[in-house]
């Protein structure tokens, strides 16, 4: 009876300005595997399907458990997490590529610094810090935290960017998980100092107004946060300040 194998094509750059290719590879299976451990496994031994030596495949992994978010990529055309993506789930052969809406570094990484500026355009924190002890922090009751669990689950994958088709260059969209988190700290009793400046933000070139409502975001998500439900009430907040801006005058 013929070993059975795993047959999997990966798309590879070596650098930032050089040209893509695909190699293929060839290796046995083993029960339990997911992408990250044929990743791990084409490291052990670097040989194509050609039987020529190459080099390990570069790309991003830490938890192995869905929590990082590190290893989305995308697997026969679907942006997904690596580490949950089981061989066994999966046609053959598996054509593995970067995301393709943020810069590749090598191979499978890419950079995805754009969700971390967005996060700090909008002030996507709780502002505590003092040179003083400040005390306890306000109570927060259950109700409210039971609305903002689901948001506080957010792994930063950038999923939900590379499946919008609203951010791209062109609109400068910040995405899903940027408004979303914007909900998550107005919400907050402490973070809620700041409502007024990220809702400003927001109503401003990439904001709010430049989302589609496709709800590819929601569907995408591999935390199922209530994506297309935080844009909307995030959407309300935005037009309701800047009528109040205005009428300040």
């Amino acid at each position: 009876m013929a070993e059975k194998t795993i047959q999997i094509e990966i798309k590879r750059q070596s650098n930032p300005d050089a040209d893509a290719t695909w190699e293929k590879f060839e290796l046995p299976w083993k029960p339990g595997m997911n992408v990250i451990s044929v990743m791990m496994e084409i490291a052990a031994n670097p040989i194509n399907a050609s039987g020529q030596e190459t080099t390990p495949i570069a790309y991003d992994s830490n938890c192995l458990e869905e929590i990082c978010g590190s290893c989305a990529m995308v697997i026969n055309g679907k942006a997904r997490m690596a580490c949950t993506a089981l061989i066994d789930k999966l046609e053959q052969p598996i054509k593995v590529q970067p995301l393709t809406k943020f810069p590749v570094v090598r191979d499978l990484a890419v950079d995805r610094s754009v969700l971390f500026e967005n996060l700090k355009a909008v002030k996507a924190w709780v502002p505590i810090d003092g040179t003083y002890d400040l005390g306890a922090g306000p109570r927060i009751f259950p109700q409210a935290q039971e609305v903002a669990y689901p948001l506080s689950n957010c792994i930063s994958c950038t999923i939900c960017m590379e499946v919008c088709p609203q951010f791209n260059d062109v609109t400068g969209f910040v995405g899903a998980a940027t408004i979303a988190q914007v909900k998550l700290f107005n919400a907050h009793p402490s973070g809620k100092v700041l409502k007024e400046d990220r809702l400003r933000a927001l109503a401003g070139d990439g904001g709010v107004q430049e989302c589609g409502f496709a709800q590819n975001c929601v569907n995408a998500c591999p935390k199922q946060l209530p994506l297309t439900e935080a844009i909307s009430d995030v959407t309300r907040d935005v037009v309701v300040q800047a009528a109040k801006d205005f009428l300040r005058g």
